[in-house]
């Protein structure tokens, strides 16, 4: 190839700040603005407080005019806060995962952030990448482009060198926002950001977010109940009128104003903002714990998950090969150390050789670095190295490091390549070594043995007999018994400028180790007391993925690409479920494990690291990339990306879904228990004939300090002990008929009791309606408080258990009595709330009301709790 020096970093930084960064703006970015006016757009309940509040204003009620556009403020500033942190959360995430590209800048090739990119920069493109901007290709090798991105034809596009940098055609350039299906290139830079040909379009491709079918669900609810309380606020209007026929005017205003306030708090207007606020702190958690949600939806199918189909290499093994044993002519060599420093001796029969007179371990060790798109660089000044390119070329790059040959050292050329793919499952490279060229090849032993002619003895080649072969094949066996990956490494001397793969000379075998992580035996475990069945895939034969599987807890019936391929969609949907290992697996064969899998009724998450497992990410109900050794086109495809590539994370992620799952039904069942007691109150208190029990501005405060704090409090409530003790959930409903009847009991002892409170204070002991009122008050933010710790377990007692399980509930507790003894005790609020001072018996009251709703609840949880969907098993 070609010495391309490409810019000066002065040059580069002059490009940056004449043509910006290469970014295409977000044509439907919200602003903080736009948020806060969505609080008001959006939202019916302000339209309904205005009302209340002229109408307040045009009756002579002054203050609660003034407190209405005070609870008007408070509920837009509340809903601005909680969307625009939820807002800044899920765009912190997608900045997570940085597109990085590799670029040549004076001379050297640099790892770069993708934004950095300017026209004029020589860039690398590579099998899997994402293509950063609108570039001529100058040189390329066997090279094809997905272009379905702006044309929507996702068969693959040839892309061929320009003869110049100034004449050229469509088949010379490659676009922003395509990837590389094969092959690799150099090219240069033509147009970045907005005007390249994919920011032209940018209008039409930058949408706004979808709804998401968790967020419809929980809208639908909402406008089911926003409905349920008209028709109950307009019925409870209609009834006072009838009973004080003839009414005056001032009547009529104050059943308007009572109408609307019933209205508003039997409204759930805050379920939104809670799903929101629950759904971004629950992805953020995931982040802290190296999974980043690339689509929220996936959220809630996370806890649905009954298959995990996993990549063995970097995902239940550490992701860092070791070459730890080679076989050259007639001698098995043992290889010292791990991991990726080059410190270690090549051992035969416990002794020490000299490589550097060894010429057929030479020829190895040069073949192993020259055959080799990966990159090791020095760490410090020790001997580790940081490994840029894939774990199994990299153990080759540092196994040959340890005999102190480097690439860079030699004095070749690189003229052509046959670039590996999971088809070939080889590679091939042409060098020029001085006046000479070689051919190159390392890949599986089944492709490349039989394409060797020759054998690399100790000091000459000779002929590769039969019986020699068959030694090979069973020293092969041994190794991938022993749960090694084996690759055959081969050469020969050209005669033409090009690439031939026969009458190869066998040089040797490379057998490496990739140890499990220490952390997959209890992820397995996880997996197994969840109902969720673990699928291990992989590349390697089914000898050394059965040794494998053993050593990390998957065992059971192994299959091969091989016999996948001679079963039809029927055979093998009928037969997938039984089987632990897939062998010797390629790309085409996950969408059809997938697709198997998916027809069985099961919830499927698979992992994929390279270009051709996106459409089996796509097609899985989770897709999962890896963030350290995937493709950037694995990664779009996604749902969710693993920062540390760790089977673990997985597991932790679908924890993470399941708690936030079951917050969400404890929030939404909680509010709506709130909403139908509060309903209870003034409809039955309207209809037995007695005063209004709760004032209008009551009713609202009592939703500010208590409904809306109480139940975000509840979405951040944490995990269980348990959650990954029980099977996947069937239903995907947030309600279901055992959260109907909670609520129903919620809601009907709730509201009873604070009636029974008003009855008492206002008939019993004939305390002023004001104190009745307030009693009332008092006991219902009372009882809803300890309502809410009943919603933290639809399992667990509340009696015996610590008050500080969930800090942030504690908190907003506190927080709400003391607003309301605020709101009783102090003179300015009194007149504002038209309430007053309660005595000790009133208080007790309250709080004997609470302990009942705890005890009723408490009493019914151990009667029924065997009874209980598998969903509400938890003991947080």
């Amino acid at each position: 190839m070609n010495e391309f020096s490409g810019l000066s970093k002065k040059q580069a930084q002059e490009k940056l700040n004449e043509f910006g960064f290469n970014e295409l703006k977000e044509i439907n970015k919200v602003s903080g603005f736009g948020i806060l006016l969505r609080q008001v757009k959006n939202n019916f309940l302000v339209y309904l407080l205005f009302f209340a509040a002229i109408m307040s204003f045009f009756i002579g009620k002054a203050i609660t005019g003034y407190a209405i556009f005070g609870v008007i403020f408070v509920v837009v500033i509340l809903g601005f806060v909680q969307e625009y942190r939820a807002e800044k959360s899920i765009n912190a995430l997608k900045q997570m995962i940085i597109p990085v590209s590799i670029v040549i800048r004076d001379r050297k090739e640099i790892e770069i952030e993708s934004k950095n990119i300017v026209p004029g920069d020589i860039i690398v493109l590579r099998t899997g990448e994402k293509i950063p901007a609108d570039c001529i290709v100058l040189e390329s090798k066997e090279l094809l482009v997905n272009e379905s991105a702006l044309t929507g034809e996702s068969k693959g596009v040839k892309k061929i060198a320009a003869k110049t940098e100034d004449k050229y055609g469509k088949e010379n350039l490659v676009f922003m926002g395509t990837y590389v299906i094969e092959g690799k290139c150099i090219a240069k830079v033509l147009h970045t950001g907005m005007n390249t040909a994919f920011g032209k379009i940018a209008g039409m491709i930058s949408k706004a977010e979808k709804e998401l079918p968790l967020q419809k669900k929980v809208n639908d609810i909402v406008k089911f109940m926003a409905f349920v309380a008209i028709c109950v606020s307009v019925l409870s209007g209609i009834i006072m009128l009838i009973k004080n026929i003839p009414f005056s005017s001032e009547l009529l205003i104050e059943v308007i104003i009572v109408v609307i306030a019933l209205c508003v708090s039997a409204f759930p207007e805050g379920l939104p903002v809670v799903l929101i606020s629950v759904l971004a702190k629950g992805a953020w958690t995931m982040a802290g714990k190296n999974a980043i949600v690339n689509r929220m939806s996936i959220i809630e199918t996370l806890g649905e998950t009954t298959i995990i189909c996993t990549d063995k290499t970097g995902t239940l093994t550490k992701g860092e090969m070791t070459v730890k044993k080679i076989f050259i002519w007639d001698k098995i060599i043992d290889v010292e150390g791990s991991g990726y420093k080059a410190k270690g001796d090549f051992i035969y029969n416990n002794k020490k050789i000299n490589t550097s007179k060894n010429i057929a371990l030479n020829k190895l060790f040069r073949a192993a670095v020259l055959c080799n798109d990966s990159k090791i660089e020095r760490k410090g000044n020790d001997e580790e190295y940081r490994a840029n390119g894939t774990p199994t070329e990299t153990s080759l790059l540092i196994m040959s490091a340890k005999a102190g040959i480097y690439r860079d050292d030699l004095n070749c050329v690189r003229q052509e390549e046959i670039p590996f793919n999971s088809n070939r499952k080889k590679r091939s490279v042409l060098i020029k070594e001085k006046d000479e060229n070689y051919i190159y090849s390392i890949g599986a032993i089944e492709v490349l043995l039989d394409k060797c002619s020759y054998i690399q003895s100790q000091n000459k080649i000779i002929e590769l007999e039969n019986d020699q072969k068959q030694k090979i094949l069973n020293i092969n066996k041994k190794l991938t018994q022993d749960r090694f990956r084996v690759l055959c490494i081969c050469c020969k001397q050209a005669k033409k400028k090009e690439i031939t793969e026969n009458d190869l000379v066998f040089l040797g075998l490379a057998a490496m180790d990739d140890p499990p992580r220490e952390e997959i035996p209890d992820a397995l475990k996880s997996c197994k007391q969840a109902g969720i069945k673990v699928k291990m895939i992989t590349g390697d034969n089914k000898e050394t993925a059965k040794q494998i599987g053993k050593q990390i807890g998957i065992d059971g019936e192994i299959i091969s690409g091989n016999e996948i391929d001679q079963l039809t969609d029927y055979e093998l949907s009928k037969s997938v479920n039984n089987v632990a290992i897939f062998a010797r697996v390629r790309p085409e064969h996950k969408l059809r494990i997938v697709n198997a899998f998916r027809k069985n009724n099961e919830i499927v998450t698979m992992t994929g690291d390279g270009v051709n497992d996106a459409p089996a990410l796509k097609q899985a109900h989770i897709g999962v990339a890896m963030g350290k050794n995937g493709t950037d086109v694995s990664r779009q495809a996604s749902d969710l990306i693993l920062k540390d590539d760790n089977f673990a994370t997985i597991v932790s992620a679908i924890k993470e879904g399941r708690v936030i799952f079951n917050n969400l039904q404890k929030c939404v069942a909680y509010q709506l228990s709130c909403n139908y007691a509060e309903l209870i109150i003034i409809f039955f208190g309207i209809l037995l004939g007695f005063p209004l029990p709760l004032l209008a501005l009551q009713i609202l405060f009592m939703n500010l300090v208590t409904d809306d704090l109480t139940a975000i409090a509840l979405g951040f409530n944490p995990s269980s002990g348990d959650i990954m003790k029980i099977k996947p959930r069937k239903k995907k409903t947030i309600l279901n008929k055992e959260l109907f009847v909670y609520i129903a009991i919620a809601a009907i002892v709730v509201g009873v009791v604070c009636l029974s409170a008003f009855f008492i204070s206002y008939y019993v002991l004939g305390q002023s309606i004001a104190v009745a009122r307030t009693t009332t008050l008092i006991t219902l933010v009372f009882m809803e408080i300890a309502n809410a710790y009943n919603f933290r377990s639809f399992r667990k007692k509340v009696i015996g258990r610590s008050l500080l399980v969930n800090k942030y509930l504690f908190l907003a507790s506190i927080l709400s009595v003391l607003l309301t003894l605020l709101v009783v005790y102090f003179a300015g609020m009194n007149s504002i709330f038209e309430t007053l001072p309660v005595g000790l018996v009133n208080i007790s009251i309250a709080v004997f009301s609470s302990l009942l709703i705890v005890v009723v609840f408490d009493v019914y949880k151990k009667r029924k709790v065997k009874k209980y969907n598998i969903n509400y098993n938890m003991k947080k």
